[in-house]
């Protein structure tokens, strides 16, 4: 399952050019940032993820 969308990517980047690998890369990046924001809300007692999780 993959979170990030390339044309949107590309639609941030402009007028950069976007190497296939990237959306992979910056996908983990963000699976990553949100099993901690989870972790971080559970140890808080909440089942809810906000943006101080981040």
């Amino acid at each position: 399952m993959s979170i990030v969308v390339k044309a949107k990517i590309k639609e941030i980047a402009e007028n950069f050019n976007v190497a296939g690998d990237f959306a992979d890369a910056l996908d983990k990046v963000v699976v990553e940032l949100v099993k901690k924001a989870t972790e971080r809300a559970e140890s808080n007692g909440r089942r809810t993820v906000m943006a101080k999780d981040l």
